[in-house]
């Protein structure tokens, strides 16, 4: 009995250090063992960036992502196999690549935990892992990285709390862990009153990240994370910390008090974890070393029947096919919607027929904006407010798994919109006979601000009505930016994607949001990933929404387009005025009266700071909301006085 056991120990660690027992001769060497357990480790690689890793050569310097030192025996010290769209785990075997000084991993589709192995990179300089779907905690070995200048974890599902061990690592200059689920407090002494960084550390009894003298850049926003800020961290951007559960909430927006207690109650053993661990010897309970080994193995042995079982239904199906595209088209689109479709997400939006549309979109004749890949038609229901339905324009035949992915995650992701100021999704069509992939919106009915501003009569927008614009655009960015996780950005946001309403409200439409993804197709599946990652770009700019509200403004106030051959760019145009107080009565539209100058030099300001060429000095839209709510007068009274002069302006003239 003790000999089996002993066999099969052998084996669980011969599979658990990423080699089997085989003659000398053909041993790997311990750099190359660790890069092949890396690739097993990847079970979906559609670029084929792991391709070339053949073993048989005994030189991984020559592989793809794979970089070496210069000398003659050369160790490898970068592994960068950013924007890759590898799917997979992180092998523990990384932990033997002893002279690695880079992992880039970022933008792929990493799953499971970081292996604690890597602490043991002595030389790593920079580990980037962010955007992937990384889950659990943060190891605590990490913090035994003496060499690391640079870690990188943004956007993906990490919980738990963040280690004290991350005050050891002395050379630490950027932290990003914005956009996970960590809770308990940011580590750090609380009771010193410096207020600068590089004093804080050099103290005897600072703690946990107050001990990192060199940290220059560091995120922690959008989490779960409780208590108060650390004294010796406010030296970073206020928007390094939006987005929490932060008692701080006069110093930088917060979450809502029901998802912070939500949270709470989902993570209630975490947080108790964290409080009876602080001041302690952080003790943490670790996974035995046989039931790691354990799950190896069979995370492996799955892998290669997984794989096994694919390749045979491949050759049986596609007898003439040498490498099988995961997203290519299935035999059947039925089969195949069938599989991707998750109804939970779109159990509670209205699913509207392409019958009852064409109705009211009297034979889809009313149509009221044409682009690239969309149509919009305006119509009307029997029941209900006026609706504009916006059509993609694909055939049956380039429609696939991925796409149709997509078209649910954004119905899903348009259905968790509700505003004054936005545009309400009121349903989708998604019909296969004939096929019809619809999104229905509420329609505003005075047309666009485009159409009021260069193509309508100026003296409808008066300049009160023209801040009140201006305030409900500013209003709806804040809700976008800083009420929704994740936060929703307009793709294109210009004069043309906010409709108006009867009062001359504002609401932002987002009708273009298929443009990146059909633009850079060409309706070709194979450039999707490329596609996707711009979409998950896309939903993080925040700061490009905010540059494109800084062009609205100008636009509003000056009546001219963000762009003409003749004149330019508004920007360019407007920046000599912007610098000269003095010179901003030039910004405005000759025509328009009763303008207050201390109004257009709050406008001014808030231009000045969105078109800011460095993207990280754009302030968030809840600041720049707060300077126009608290510098312009949109109130009834404000409306009525702004009626009257009207009044009487049009008796004089007549």
């Amino acid at each position: 009995m003790s000999s089996v056991f002993s066999k099969l120990l052998l084996l669980l660690l011969a599979f658990k250090y990423g080699f089997l027992l085989v003659g000398s001769e053909s041993l790997p060497n311990h750099e190359v063992s660790a890069l092949e357990a890396f690739k097993r480790a990847i079970f979906e690689d559609p670029w084929r960036k792991l391709s070339d890793w053949d073993v048989s050569d005994g030189n991984p310097c020559k592989w793809s992502g794979v970089f070496c030192s210069g000398s003659q025996n050369g160790v490898i010290i970068t592994l960068n196999l950013s924007s890759s769209s590898l799917k997979g785990f992180l092998a523990p075997e990384l932990g033997l690549l002893s002279s690695l000084q880079e992992i880039i991993l970022d933008n792929n589709l990493l799953l499971g935990s970081i292996p604690k192995e890597i602490g043991k990179l002595k030389n790593l300089r920079v580990l980037d892992l962010g955007m992937n779907r990384l889950s659990g905690s943060i190891p605590p070995e990490i913090g035994n990285l003496i060499s690391i200048t640079k870690i990188d974890l943004h956007s993906n599902g990490l919980t738990g709390t963040v280690p004290f061990e991350l005050g050891n690592l002395a050379y630490l200059a950027e932290l990003r862990l914005d956009r996970n689920r960590f809770s308990g407090l940011i580590p750090g002494s609380n009771n010193l009153s410096s207020s600068s960084s590089l004093q804080l550390a050099s103290q005897s009894h600072s703690t946990g990240l107050c001990r990192l003298s060199r940290l220059k850049t560091a995120d922690f926003s959008f989490n779960f994370f409780v208590g108060r800020i650390p004294t010796c961290l406010k030296y970073l951007p206020r928007l390094s910390f939006q987005g929490n559960c932060l008692r701080d909430k006069s110093f930088v927006a917060q979450r809502s008090t029901e998802k912070c207690n939500d949270s709470a109650s989902e993570g209630a053993s975490e947080g108790a974890y964290w409080h009876s661990d602080v001041g302690s010897n952080h003790q943490r309970q670790r996974q035995p070393e046989w039931l790691l080994i354990l799950e190896i193995v069979t995370g492996a042995l799955m892998v290669v029947f997984f794989i096994s079982a694919s390749a045979t239904v491949i050759k049986i199906c596609k007898p003439k096919s040498t490498f099988a595209i995961p997203w290519r088209k299935s035999s059947s689109l039925k089969d195949q919607l069938e599989i991707s479709i998750d109804g939970e997400k779109l159990k509670n939006v209205e699913k509207i027929s392409r019958l009852d549309l064409e109705v009211a979109c009297e034979d889809f004749s009313n149509i009221i904006g044409s682009y690239q890949d969309t149509i919009v038609y305006k119509g009307t229901r029997k029941v209900g407010p006026e609706i504009a339905v916006v059509s993609l324009c694909i055939a049956e035949g380039n429609w696939t798994r991925y796409l149709e992915f997509l078209f649910q995650n954004k119905v899903a992701d348009f259905a968790r919109l509700n505003h004054e100021n936005i545009a309400k999704l009121l349903g989708y069509c998604k019909d296969d006979d004939p096929f019809t992939r619809m999104l229905v919106f509420e329609y505003a009915s005075n047309g666009t601000l485009s159409e009021h501003l260069h193509y309508g009569e100026d003296c409808q927008l008066s300049w009160l009505r023209r801040m009140k614009i201006a305030i409900g655009i500013a209003r709806g960015l804040r809700y976008l930016h800083t009420e929704l996780d994740p936060p929703f950005t307009i793709s294109d946001l210009n004069s043309t994607t906010v409709y108006l309403t009867e009062d001359f409200s504002p609401k932002l439409v987002d009708f273009e949001s298929w443009k990146m993804v059909f633009s850079k197709s060409g309706k070709n599946s194979g450039s999707f990933y490329s596609v996707m990652d711009s979409i998950e770009q896309q939903h993080m700019d925040v700061q490009g929404n905010t540059f494109a509200f800084g062009v609205l403004l100008l636009e509003i106030i000056s009546g001219r387009p963000s762009h003409c051959k003749d004149r330019g760019s508004l920007v360019n145009w407007a920046i000599e005025y912007l610098r000269q107080p003095e010179e901003i009565d030039k910004l405005v539209v000759p025509e328009l009266k009763n303008v207050k100058h201390d109004e257009l030099a709050v406008i001014c300001s808030v231009v000045s700071l969105c078109i800011d060429p460095d993207p990280t000095k754009r302030p968030s839209m809840q600041i720049i909301c707060s300077a126009l709510e608290n510098g312009i007068d949109t109130s009834p009274e404000a409306f009525l006085k702004d009626s009257s002069l009207a009044w009487a302006e049009l008796a004089l003239s007549s």
